[in-house]
């Protein structure tokens, strides 16, 4: 019997990176885990097969369709938003359309994801999702519509928190810093210059997300609500 034995839980972008540990922590743990992936059929198919979770072809950029995913998982008890995209370079040059596809995937997603859930959702349930610490702190150029995107989270996690507070749901958000993955790798172009801003010099590994989010998933994290757990080496220090 794992800790999460007999919970529903639903992870949105879940066949990669950060995604992927969380999907194998929650299964490991004994959950009836489903996740969501839209380009990554391969390794949804993959994780699938290894970890026995479901895996649900869904965009999170179309409302509608992630509207209905949330929906058809019925009445969950935890639900985890880790699906993101990021778009950096000069504001003056960057393409519109990526950025408005950067706010729908990064912010509309997650306020529609996570209302859907709180519909049916058990009392006592967790609403977790996977932000950034560039919420609170971009010290390099190019970053500034992924952290407007970052900071609308915070904005929305207090929110919620007091809404759905009555019925004992939990909403959070963890704010990873440079974290280990297919689109920040910890030997890529930017690891020595983000290490430069951080007291341990080293990416982050998807598994310490991971156990962040059972964590707060959990039983001991009844009373944590409206906060933003960061872990990021001291990057924001």
């Amino acid at each position: 019997m794992g800790e999460f034995t007999g919970r529903k839980v639903l992870v949105l972008g879940g066949s990669r990176g950060i995604g992927k540990a969380i999907v194998r922590r929650f299964a490991k743990a004994g959950a009836a885990v489903a996740f969501t992936y839209a380009g990554s059929k391969d390794a949804a198919e993959d994780l699938a097969a290894e970890s026995g979770a479901e895996a649900v072809r869904t965009d999170s950029a179309d409302r509608d369709a992630l509207i209905a995913t949330v929906a058809e998982r019925g009445a969950l008890d935890v639900l985890v938003v880790n699906a993101g995209t990021l778009v950096l370079g000069d504001p003056l040059t960057l393409d519109p359309d990526a950025v408005d596809r950067m706010i729908d995937v990064n912010v509309r997603a997650p306020y529609h994801a996570a209302v859907e859930a709180a519909r049916r959702m058990t009392d006592g349930g967790r609403i977790i999702v996977i932000g950034s610490v560039n919420g609170d702190r971009m010290p390099f150029a190019g970053g500034a519509a992924y952290a407007l995107t970052k900071a609308a989270v915070q904005g929305m996690v207090r929110g919620l928190a007091r809404d759905f507070g009555d019925r004992g749901i939990t909403v959070n958000a963890i704010q990873p810093g440079p974290t280990d993955s297919d689109m920040n790798p910890a030997d890529g172009p930017m690891a020595s210059t983000m290490h430069g801003f951080m007291a341990i010099k080293r990416h982050v590994h998807a598994d310490e997300v991971a156990e962040l989010t059972a964590y707060i998933a959990g039983p001991h994290a009844a009373m944590i609500t409206g906060s933003f757990q960061t872990i990021d080496g001291g990057f924001g220090a």
